[in-house]
């Protein structure tokens, strides 16, 4: 396994990675903005070789807050660890770049969707607490979650 970026040219792989998971990324025009995103954004991107595994893009808010703008996992290399490898190797770039916060939205428990609760859990183990619930952000079917993390390294 290898990670490759910030900087990728990678959209057709990240797609196809969005394209296997459509319990989350089922939105047309979302799931090619998160795609397109990542010619701009840093972008990690996870390899076994040549094949493309999963990937995060992050987006800075300020120098020391930054966001998970997306990730995602190919569904046939899910539940292997590779999202923690990921996340974890986007966490030490970003402590090098002077972050120690780290948000990621989701979808809030208020919605029933199994795969969404997955996902809230996923980011739990990670050390992701939850901070507040947007109930209108996204559309009223979709409340949205924002968790927050602290990376450590010097406060300003």
């Amino acid at each position: 396994m290898q990670v490759d970026g910030p900087a990728l040219d990678a959209q057709v792989e990240c797609e196809q990675i969005l394209r296997s998971v459509p319990q989350w990324f089922g939105i047309e025009d979302s799931r090619l903005m998160y795609a397109r995103d990542t010619a701009t954004l840093p972008t990690f991107l996870l390899r076994d070789g040549e094949r493309a595994l999963g990937f995060i893009s992050l987006r800075a808010h300020f120098p020391h807050a930054w966001e998970i703008h997306c990730v995602a996992i190919h569904a046939e290399a899910r539940r292997q660890g590779l999202g923690k490898t990921l996340l974890a190797h986007a966490e030490q770039w970003l402590k090098a770049q002077g972050a120690w916060l780290l948000q990621v939205k989701t979808i809030a428990a208020s919605s029933p969707n199994p795969h969404y609760a997955q996902t809230r859990v996923f980011y739990e183990r990670m050390g992701f607490v939850s901070f507040e619930v947007f109930p209108d952000l996204w559309a009223p079917s979709n409340p949205c979650l924002q968790m927050l993390k602290v990376l450590g390294g010097t406060r300003v």
